[in-house]
This record gives C-alpha cells, sequence and structure tokens, in this order.
C-alpha cells in the first residue's frame, strides 16, 4: 500500500524550459484539477477558438480519453 504521502507532486522545477516557452501570455501552469499530483494548464483569461500555442509534445488523445 502506499500512502498519500509517498505519492510524488509534479512541480514546475520538472517541467522542461520549452515548455514553459511556448506558453501563451495569458496560460499558466498550476495543480490539476483532474489529478492533485499533476500539473494542469489554466487560462487566466478566455482564450479564443482555434488560438494556436506550442510546438506539442506528446500523444493527441481523443476528447472521450480525456
Amino acid at each position: 500500500n502506499t500512502s498519500e504521502s509517498d505519492v510524488a507532486v509534479e512541480t514546475l522545477e520538472d517541467v522542461p524550459e520549452h515548455v514553459l516557452r511556448g506558453l501563451p501570455e495569458d496560460v499558466r501552469l498550476f495543480p490539476s484539477a483532474v489529478d492533485k499530483t499533476r500539473l494542469g494548464v489554466w487560462a487566466t483569461k478566455s482564450i479564443l477558438k482555434g488560438k494556436k500555442f506550442g510546438p506539442f509534445v506528446g500523444d493527441k488523445k481523443k476528447r472521450s480519453q480525456v
């Protein structure tokens, strides 16, 4: 059994520099609302539909997978 205190929590120090550089001005990384051990992407104001930022690194997921 693993206690909650044994679970590693992702921090900003774990995020590669290129990820931080690729974030738009109004987007921040904070603890996830879904998984408190991970960071999530949060907007500080509305993002217009179609706004692109990146580069994207990772596996694309279908809506049903997130």
